[in-house]
């Protein structure tokens, strides 16, 4: 074993036995680097990544790789997933030397830490028009001792190139009239008018795309918009990449079809696409997209729910050895299960001839709900792919977000109670005497101090689960994490918030992150959070620094929206108008219950909700001694009423 031993992550476990005389990030590691005189190399993946798998079982596992690996350099393993302030320091590195970048994500460093070398898989021998471990180690070794000060030039280049990166803001942008729409004409752009999605093959779903466009519609009820919403979501739930038995999401498609997925499986994914799908249902009302959001929480309940609450982060895309094995079928397979069924239910999937298949709808869904129950029972007997079992903060935010936006629009009570045990497990278990929240837990132990995007997340999961169940404690807790935000991360000069705390790594320089990918940037997330918390309590601070963050963001953004899609949630609420609408009667009696029940089938990403317990507030007060409903825009409200109905007209005017 080497120095991988002992370690929480899974991914860096993985790697424990490797005859690579392995290292964490650590002090130790740098000391020996400098000590020894060798440059480290920097390898960072996560635990259900293909290729990393690919990378670890080709060189990584030979014993000339490791034997060549352990006299050139000293090496140290990263699991993106638990530290993506290096993640993100580090692709930037990627970026800047070769334009491209992904995982697993090799950097080679001087012992001092900067990087002079960027790459990605790299495989044993040279191929795929790649240099090979076997190749580039030795030549790096000769560079290092006869041409160090060529390599210590070009990463003194590159240190402060990513230094002007880190410190420039793009800022300029300025919300105005037609913002949404132009933000929705650059995607429309690029928007695959023939499968949905956008782009070209490798297609990942992008569901904050979809939100953005949802929004642009609801301003300015452009079918098109909503076109391009619809299409994307009917195409991915019908693909390959959508589990068609056991619910839920692939990563992404590796062809423009939605047919052939990397089939590893991510929390977020699983988070995002569920508000996706429950947003459009509510814009709609189609049943089909209901049942999308319900079967993706369902398949989040049932196979990624942790013992204590909670959710694990991801499911490994191989089994067996061999990518997509657990999801694949034959005809012979499911002649077995289903019997006479089988027949219409492979015309129905896409499944011909004899060998294995990766289901999806090649029609019209008439297959029985029985067949795909009796198909899950039987793949629950095969050998399942790996689970990554840690709880990440930030990825909990988000699905605490989804399962609040579904529990209140579907009435699932199951989803608002597996909501509130995580937020309480992450509340309870994994924050410091100083109320501080922690990144990662696994195996009985919390670590690693929590970054900008735990607290955005997180927050944003409070006050989404306020608004679904009108428990205050949780409305405190959002406040109480925007409050440490402004503390450790706020930067001030420019504004926003910096991706990592002021004591935090001290290797990389701290940047404020503005790009939304696939998961949203943590300044994006805390618009949105800022604005509906300013709304919800009327605290000016709140507004001052949403304003703020909101001018961080390019003056050209509306152009490259599909960079910044999350952030223009935030700017649809920014521009308004929004509403508030305050509620005051007993919380469990069936007039509340029916104040609250009339809004969920109704898509309205402008309003706030909260609640006032009669006799607690002077400012509110129930009216006939019913359940009455205030409706407030710019805190200033209408008059009272007990009409549900009436209630509804009038926030649907805003």
């Amino acid at each position: 074993m080497n120095h991988l031993a002992g370690q929480k992550s899974p991914y860096l476990l993985q790697h424990a036995a490797n005859p690579v005389d392995w290292f964490p990030w650590t002090e130790e590691a740098f000391d020996k680097a400098r000590r020894d005189d060798r440059p480290v190399f920097l390898s960072i993946g996560y635990s259900t990544c293909h290729w990393c798998h690919v990378m670890e079982r080709e060189s990584f596992s030979d014993p000339e790789v490791a034997e060549l690996m352990n006299g050139a350099f000293v090496s140290i393993k990263v699991d993106r997933e638990e530290r993506p302030d290096l993640d993100d320091h580090y692709m930037q590195v990627s970026l800047l030397l070769t334009g491209s970048g992904g995982w697993p994500l090799t950097i080679l460093m001087t012992p001092d830490g900067q990087p002079f070398f960027a790459g990605t898989y790299i495989p044993r021998d040279a191929a795929y028009g790649r240099l090979g471990m076997l190749e580039l180690i030795p030549r790096v070794q000769e560079l290092w001792a006869n041409e160090r000060d060529e390599l210590l030039s070009s990463a003194d280049s590159i240190h402060a190139e990513l230094g002007r990166a880190a410190s420039s803001v793009p800022n300029g942008f300025a919300a105005r009239e037609g913002t949404l729409v132009r933000a929705a004409r650059s995607l429309s752009a690029v928007f695959d008018a023939q499968y949905g999605g956008f782009g070209t093959a490798p297609k990942f779903p992008m569901p904050t795309h979809l939100l953005l466009l949802l929004r642009s519609w609801r301003r300015t009820g452009d079918p098109a918009a909503l076109s391009m919403v619809e299409r994307t979501l009917t195409a991915i739930r019908n693909g390959g990449v959508y589990d068609q038995v056991g619910g839920g999401f692939h990563r992404y498609s590796t062809d423009r079809q939605w047919l052939v997925p990397h089939f590893e499986k991510m929390l977020y994914d699983q988070a995002l696409l569920s508000i996706a799908c429950a947003e459009t249902w509510q814009a709609t009302g189609k049943d089909f997209y209901r049942r999308t959001a319900t079967d993706t929480l369902g398949y989040v309940l049932r196979d990624l729910s942790l013992p204590d609450g909670g959710f694990a982060a991801a499911e490994d895309a191989d089994s067996e050895g061999e990518e997509g094995r657990f999801y694949l079928w034959t005809a012979a397979e499911l002649r077995a299960a289903l019997g006479a069924g089988a027949e219409s239910f492979m015309e129905g999937h896409g499944v011909k001839g004899t060998e294995p298949c990766i289901l999806h709808r090649a029609g019209p869904d008439t297959a029985p709900s029985s067949d795909t129950e009796v198909l899950l029972q039987i793949r629950g007997l095969r050998p399942r792919p790996f689970r990554d079992d840690k709880l990440l903060t930030d990825w909990n935010g988000l699905t605490v977000a989804a399962l609040a936006r579904a529990g209140a629009a579907f009435r699932r009570a199951d989803f608002l109670s597996a909501a509130l045990r995580a937020v309480r497990f992450i509340l309870d278990r994994m924050r410091t005497e100083d109320f501080r929240l922690l990144h990662r837990y696994r195996d009985g132990e919390a670590g690693i101090r929590a970054f900008a995007d735990d607290y955005a997340f997180l927050a944003w999961g409070l006050v989404e689960l306020y608004e679904a169940t009108f428990e205050a404690p949780l409305l405190t807790e959002a406040l109480s994490l925007v409050d440490v935000m402004n503390a450790d991360f706020w930067d001030p000069v420019n504004g926003g918030y910096f991706q990592g705390a002021a004591d935090g790594e001290q290797r990389i320089q701290r940047r404020v992150s503005i790009t939304d990918g696939v998961i949203p940037s943590a300044n994006s997330v805390m618009l949105l959070v800022l604005l509906k918390l300013h709304r919800l309590t009327g605290e000016p601070d709140h507004a001052r620094r949403a304003a703020t963050v909101s001018r961080l963001y390019p003056a050209d953004a509306e152009q490259n929206a599909g960079s910044f899609s999350f952030f223009f949630s935030g700017i649809d609420f920014l521009l308004g108008p929004t509403t508030e609408l305050v509620i005051v009667g007993a919380l469990e009696a069936g007039d509340t219950r029916l104040m609250r029940e009339v809004l969920r089938g109704r898509f309205l990403p402008c309003l706030t909700v909260s609640y006032v317990s009669p006799g607690t507030d002077a400012g509110y007060r129930g009216l006939n001694g019913r359940a009455t409903a205030y409706v407030c825009r710019d805190f200033t409200c209408l008059l009272p009423t007990n009409d549900p109905e009436a209630m509804l007209a009038e926030i649907e005017k805003g």
